[in-house]
């Protein structure tokens, strides 16, 4: 089938998609929801999560680029950190865990060294999930806080097709 994409091709963007995903939600989130407190834990702030998204993965590519020569991006600071620094910074550090997929499936070694799951689908589904979850955190957390996000919003994070278009043109 013409539509078919070659394993290698189907990882990459749907790592593609989760990031867009991701930016997605933070451009379209209500600016009021960023400092709110997270209810049970007063230190943390939806910001911080989001923060988290990208320090997570810099502290990934840090510890996986020791057999790699990749750009490690810098971290966010996730006390300070607004959604127009954010978004850039979450494009740079989606383009570090791309330059390890595609290194990883070119290689003949199909381990991620350092990395407990194993092989590079192990790997993406992973960060897909941790990210997912993050953002499930945030989706929950601005209902609980009483700012139902705007139905574009919340259905928006879920239109994968929609999200792979926008990264794709």
């Amino acid at each position: 089938m013409a539509n078919e994409m070659k394993l290698e091709e189907a990882i990459l963007a749907s790592w593609r998609t989760n990031n867009q995903v991701n930016v997605y939600l933070f451009e379209n989130l209500p600016g009021e929801l960023w400092p709110l407190k997270v209810p049970g834990a007063p230190r943390r702030t939806v910001q911080m999560i989001a923060g988290h998204i990208h320090n997570c993965r810099c502290m990934w590519i840090k510890m996986l680029n020791k057999e790699f020569n990749i750009k490690v991006p810098g971290s966010v600071n996730r006390h300070k950190v607004t959604k127009e620094e954010l978004i850039p910074a979450l494009m740079q550090s989606s383009e570090g865990i791309i330059k390890l997929i595609e290194l990883n499936l070119t290689s003949k070694v199909k381990k991620i060294p350092n990395f407990h799951a194993g092989n590079v689908v192990d790997f993406v589904a992973y960060f897909i999930a941790h990210e997912a979850h993050h953002r499930g955190q945030i989706c929950m957390l601005a209902r609980q806080l009483g700012h139902r996000l705007p139905k574009k919003v919340a259905v928006g994070i879920w239109e994968w097709t929609k999200r792979r278009k926008e990264w794709s043109r």
